[in-house]
């Protein structure tokens, strides 16, 4: 499945789903990266990789639908059959997600639909939950509001800072992000309304 991905920082996510593309657990061909910063890590990861990228900085846009659209066209350029975020800080606006017609992933450092947007991990610790973790969704035109594929708890220690509790949660995102992409792109998940099945070899969960 030719894919796509748009990050904006560091890139860690992205890593994972090259690792696991090179290891053979995920079915996936990234055809092209994208990020709204210039000088990222992410980028720089992809040029490793060998992954063509593009930037898209927002200031050389006269406005976000402006840079949607050129990101829409980026997309068909590649003929992407599949967009997965990871790590890219910008909601997508609802005349973009109208316009794309195959599926988006999104990875969110949140139990959704506890602590959406950003500083999820902040927002835990302010609220005082003893677990958190990660979410794999679909992307529809709310904030980290679409159906959810996977999700994984971690515990919240007493010590906890943003950043200790950041730290590992993203490393349960490295694992989880690629096995709900390839669940995702080998048919074993099944919609119902908002709810997502995951389907096992065997039949049914």
């Amino acid at each position: 499945m030719r894919t796509a991905i748009l990050a904006s920082g560091r890139g860690s996510n992205l890593q994972a789903l090259i690792e696991a593309i090179n290891l053979g657990r995920l079915p996936i061909e990234i055809v092209a990266v994208g990020s709204d910063q210039l000088g990222t890590r992410a980028l720089k990861r992809s040029e490793d990789a060998g992954i063509p990228t593009r930037v898209f900085p927002i200031n050389r846009y006269p406005d976000r639908r402006a840079q949607e659209e050129d990101i829409l066209n980026w997309m068909r350029e590649n003929q992407v059959q599949l967009l997965l975020l990871a790590g890219y800080m910008r909601v997508l606006g609802p005349d973009f997600i109208a316009q794309v017609n195959f599926p988006i992933l999104n990875i969110h450092p949140s139990l959704l639909p506890a602590f959406p947007g950003l500083h999820a991990q902040r927002q835990a610790l302010e609220y005082g939950v003893k677990v958190s973790g990660c979410t794999v969704h679909l992307v529809d035109e709310g904030l980290d509001s679409g159906p959810i594929i996977l999700q994984e708890a971690v515990p919240v220690l007493a010590g906890d800072t943003e950043e200790s509790l950041a730290q590992r949660i993203l490393e349960v995102e490295h694992r989880l992000y690629p096995e709900a992409v390839r669940l995702f792109v080998v048919g074993k998940v099944e919609r119902f309304g908002r709810r997502l099945r995951i389907l096992q070899q065997e039949g049914l969960e």
